[in-house]
């Protein structure tokens, strides 16, 4: 089975920054949209888990553990599916590249699992080399529970769902398997520059 690293897929590349996809516009504020409560867990519970395509936990992070790992300041554009568009972002953040070192995997695909039951899928491709992250910092300060804290997934070439909150683990998959809004008709990869809002965009 190929080993996933850094680096795994070519050179790091860093999401353009300033750009609106089409459909979009532009907002100074940042929305606040969730699908149920706000969940709320302690930092002595909080741990990061990866498990592989045969169900085996392969890495886990406590907390502390977490954030003693090297972490990346990291500016992007942000699109989310009801159409508003936040630019020139700043987070901080684990890279997903960092997360998934060493571990080896035949999987393509990997479904980000968080507090509250939510889960997104996303092909394996899409969080290496640079372009995602499991962030913890957002402008400067802790990320707020509202905004997904105390970390979420980052991935900001998909719309904003794909971008997990209160993340705690990836699953990686063999199969691809649709999360909680693709399940419920959202497009299944979600690209803002092909408006893949729904299923059938």
């Amino acid at each position: 089975m190929p080993i996933v690293s850094r680096g795994f897929g070519g050179r790091r590349r860093q999401p353009g920054v300033g750009l609106l996809p089409p459909g979009q516009y532009i907002v100074d504020d940042f929305p606040v949209l969730t699908a149920g409560p706000t969940p709320h867990t302690s930092l002595d519970d909080w741990d990061f888990t990866i498990v592989d395509e045969t169900g085996s936990q392969v890495a886990r992070w406590t907390w502390p553990e977490f954030r003693g790992l090297p972490a990346e300041s990291i500016t992007v554009d942000i699109h989310c599916v009801t159409k508003w568009s936040k630019l020139g972002t700043d987070w901080t953040g684990v890279s997903v590249d960092e997360l998934l070192d060493g571990i080896e995997t035949s999987a393509a695909y990997v479904v980000a699992f968080s507090d509250g039951d939510y889960t997104t899928n996303l092909p394996l491709s899409d969080v290496l080399d640079g372009q995602a992250w499991v962030a913890f910092g957002y402008d400067g300060g802790d990320l707020e529970a509202e905004h997904g804290g105390p970390a979420r997934l980052l991935v900001p070439h998909l719309y904003f769902w794909k971008s997990a909150k209160w993340v705690r683990g990836l699953q990686l998959l063999n199969e691809d398997e649709p999360g909680f809004w693709e399940a419920l008709g959202y497009h299944n990869y979600g690209d803002p520059w092909r408006e893949q809002r729904y299923w059938g965009d």
